[in-house]
């Protein structure tokens, strides 16, 4: 390649640029052909360690985004002084043409652009004589209008059913608003080029904000390869390579729940993340109120059940609970008083599990004689499935559109049944499932197996296994795992080594196995809206809420309300 000194000055070549833009004022046809723009010489290096940006694009991009945050004059001296102008003198007049609406000039210009892909010409022809169209409506120049649909827009023969749609407009008794927001002319011609400019090559037209969305393609590479990603796309900065390391995932015991007498068998946080509610062999369930500053505090003990509370199900706006006893009975509890108010059960028969409809206005429950009732909230049946729809130890989920029920039907299958079309899919193990949890987009299905080991089937399409997680330990009790973290990118189990074991969800990698409890875990739940906080119950009588470092607890090693603060340890 030739030298920096083997070329024109910079400033010279501004000027040529400058005088053929200014063309476009007086009409000038001068110069039209796109030809391509200077690569030769200094200007056509690669720039990078890596040698594989191409300098006078990556100037125009520079430039392309200095426009775009109203930065002209700035953009305009980068184009003097790299000497590599934005667009070529062409491209100018071509985007004028269509702002001033001299559309025939402008689709004479565009064929000198000598395009190879005869389709992208035709389409791009059609949406200018679409907004040529249009406008002429709009003045009511119907028979010009008329004209330039059958012997412009016709002959292109592309678009059949947008060309009859148009057709349809002449007859519209009011004409006004059909060329774009607000009736406006400039407003839709400036829609009408940023068509045209995602239709033609990048090389003519550089794409808008190309600039900020490589930045942010960059960011998200960066995010997703981050194997401990949990913290808010906020936190990522330009400044350096993205990194969350371990420390944003929540390790550090911060408070000790001691308020249950017995083993705590279930935990679930509230969707608003606002509370959290245990359940116990003890046969009582507990509301813990969580405050603005992340400390929790016993709001309700539950009393009433005859039996260990296996199973809790919040209501959709999180002003209600349920609580299952086990082979038992189903009782609804109002969350601000404490106070029951209906007990659902069925003569014969023992309750094994609930769940509510996504209007809150009916509950699901999984009864020991294999079937499945829906009731409204004063009791009455509402509907039921019948036959092996469930197993003596089963947990129940419903779809966030109400349409599917997902339950254990047999010791190695989860039935996923369709309420609407009264079909039936499953998911087939090869090993006993203990307990089951979906996620929050109702795509995917976390199962906890017996011979330790948790699978994640996608349930897009036909139920297809992703990935498995494996390391904790399950010999004799139920176990339950959870997803958790930002975007749900975690899964977290409880274990009966007395740990808390976490996994990276993507891709099965075991990040971390926390210590703390004296015995079994039986259950985890992460908070839905902070990704830093994590819940664990256990047969030590206790739940254990987990954190990250840097969390400001005021109270310190101190027993209040069936709470035991910690500093940061376990």
């Amino acid at each position: 390649m030739g030298s920096v000194e083997d070329e024109e000055p910079a400033s010279k070549r501004m000027k040529l640029a400058s005088t053929e833009f200014r063309a476009l004022s007086n009409g000038s046809s001068k110069d039209l052909m796109a030809r391509p723009l200077p690569s030769e010489g200094d200007n056509g290096k690669v720039i990078g360690s890596r040698g594989v940006i191409k300098r006078d694009e990556f100037v125009r991009i520079i430039a392309n985004a200095l426009y775009s945050l109203g930065y002209k004059n700035s953009s305009a001296r980068l184009e003097e002084e790299s000497g590599i102008p934005l667009r070529s003198s062409s491209v100018n007049i071509f985007m004028q043409q269509i702002l001033d609406g001299n559309w025939d000039e402008s689709i004479k210009t565009l064929h000198k652009f000598g395009l190879s892909n005869e389709n992208m010409v035709k389409s791009a022809c059609f949406l200018i004589l679409e907004q040529k169209y249009l406008e002429l409506l709009e003045i009511d120049k119907v028979m010009e209008a008329l004209k330039t649909l059958r012997t412009e827009i016709a002959p292109l023969s592309i678009n059949i059913d947008r060309i009859h749609e148009l057709s349809s407009f002449v007859m519209s008794p009011s004409r006004s608003g059909l060329i774009g927001e607000e009736n406006s002319r400039g407003k839709s011609r400036t829609k009408l080029l940023e068509e045209l400019q995602k239709l033609l090559p990048p090389a003519i037209m550089i794409p808008e904000n190309r600039l900020e969305d490589l930045v942010e393609q960059a960011l998200l590479l960066q995010r997703d390869s981050c194997v401990y990603h949990n913290a808010s796309d906020q936190e990522m900065s330009l400044y350096m390579d993205h990194d969350c390391g371990k420390h944003k995932i929540p390790s550090q015991t911060f408070q000790v729940l001691q308020a249950h007498s017995d083993e705590v068998w279930f935990l679930q946080f509230s969707h608003n993340g606002k509370f959290l509610a245990s359940s116990s062999s003890d046969l009582s369930a507990i509301i813990w109120e969580v405050n603005s500053y992340g400390k929790f505090s016993l709001k309700h003990k539950l009393s009433g059940h005859q039996k260990p509370v296996s199973l809790i199900s919040w209501s959709p706006d999180d002003n209600q609970l349920l609580t299952c006893g086990v082979e038992e009975v189903i009782r609804r509890w109002d969350v601000s008083t404490g106070k029951c108010l209906h007990v659902y059960e069925k003569a014969g028969f023992g309750m094994l599990s609930c769940g509510w409809f996504p209007d809150g206005k009916s509950i699901l429950a999984g009864i020991n004689d294999k079937s499945i009732s829906m009731w409204d909230l004063d009791g009455r049946e509402l509907d039921s499935w019948k036959g092996q729809r469930i197993s003596k130890i089963s947990d129940l989920e419903i779809s966030d559109d109400g349409k599917n029920i997902i339950t254990i039907c047999r010791e190695t299958a989860i039935l996923l049944l369709d309420r609407e079309t009264k079909t039936d899919r499953w998911i087939e193990e090869d090993q006993a499932i203990t307990s089951f949890q979906l996620s929050k987009d109702n795509k995917f299905l976390l199962v906890n197996l017996l011979n330790q080991e948790i699978h994640l089937w996608s349930l897009v399409g036909e139920p297809n296994l992703v990935c498995k997680y494996t390391g904790h330990k399950r010999a004799r009790f139920v176990i339950r795992s959870c997803f958790g973290g930002l975007e749900e990118a975690f899964i977290a189990s409880g274990s009966e080594d007395s740990r808390v074991y976490i996994w990276h969800r993507g891709s099965g990698e075991l990040i971390k196995a926390l210590a703390g409890h004296s015995g079994s875990v039986n259950c985890v739940s992460w908070n839905p809206t902070n990704p830093h906080m994590l819940a664990s119950a256990s047969d030590d009588h206790t739940v254990r809420i987990w954190g990250v470092k840097g969390l400001n607890v005021e109270s310190k090693n101190a027993y209040s309300n069936g709470v035991h603060y910690c500093n940061g340890g376990a």
